[in-house]
């Protein structure tokens, strides 16, 4: 019964482990235009490769934050890439 259970905690932080790694965004960090634009190269680049592009405005900030944080990951963005898409989005949107 104790190896049974051992291997099961084992198999559990196996699988986090290997799970995709959310890099958090709290807020804006980069506001010049280079790198804004930048964000806006990843945006284009990365998020349509698997779907079409969503319109800015979709979301206020805090929604940014939060769809980024799922789909950050899926994109293989690192911390950098993420917080410059964030700030582009956040910088376009009328919200």
């Amino acid at each position: 019964m104790r190896k049974l259970i051992l291997s099961m905690i084992l198999g559990s932080a196996f699988l986090v482990s290997c799970g995709p790694k959310s890099t958090a965004v709290t807020g804006p960090k980069y506001t010049s235009s280079e790198q804004l634009a930048q964000g806006k190269t990843v945006f284009e680049n990365s998020c349509n490769r698997c779907h079409k592009l969503p319109n800015p405005e979709k979301h206020d900030d805090l929604g940014w934050i939060k769809t980024l944080s799922r789909m950050a990951p899926k994109a293989k963005l690192n911390t950098e890439q993420h917080q410059m898409v964030y700030d582009y989005l956040i910088s376009v949107n009328k919200k």
